[in-house]
């Protein structure tokens, strides 16, 4: 499952795409990042944080624009693929990405949630080909932790590491 000179695949498909892993930024105790059980691994909810540091606070439909939580959607499912990089030793043990759960912090009369999860959805798609299509749920919600626009989890199908 790796490319040449034992380089992993993904991992050069990110670089060939420009795409850079910032985390893993891991929850707090007693929380886990990712839950690896029966050939599937699900993450927790992950923010649009680099280096520690939430981008884009705020609410659609108030201080967020479309394309901000599209990127932060992005970069929350950037951070899912770190946390998962560092519970499986590589991203190459990904054999499909079954659903993505992206929840948006928004106003009541804010209704266009799915175009700034199709921020992450994109992602998945470009790094992993037919692998990453999935089912998806995109949710408005009234606040989010943090502060932060845009929290994304992630479940996918692992291959064994042997």
């Amino acid at each position: 499952m790796t490319g040449p000179a034992g380089e992993d695949r993904i991992r050069a498909r990110l670089a060939e795409l420009g795409l850079t892993l910032h985390g893993p930024h891991l929850p707090h105790d007693p929380l886990d990042a990712v839950v690896v059980h029966g050939g599937v691994a699900r993450t927790s909810g992950q923010l649009p944080r680099i280096d520690g540091v939430l981008l884009f606070p705020g609410r659609l439909g108030d201080t967020v624009t479309v394309a901000e939580g599209a990127e932060a959607a992005a970069i929350c499912v950037l951070n899912a693929l770190a946390v998962l990089e560092g519970a499986l030793g590589s991203l190459d043990r990904i054999v499909r990405v079954l659903t993505l759960t992206g929840y948006v912090a928004s106003t009541p009369d804010f209704h266009d949630q799915p175009t700034v999860v199709d921020g992450a959805s994109r992602v998945l798609a470009d790094v992993f080909g037919e692998a990453g299509r999935h089912t998806r749920s995109a949710l408005g919600v009234a606040a989010l932790p943090r502060g932060g626009a845009v929290e994304i989890e992630v479940v996918v199908a692992v291959a064994d590491d042997s």
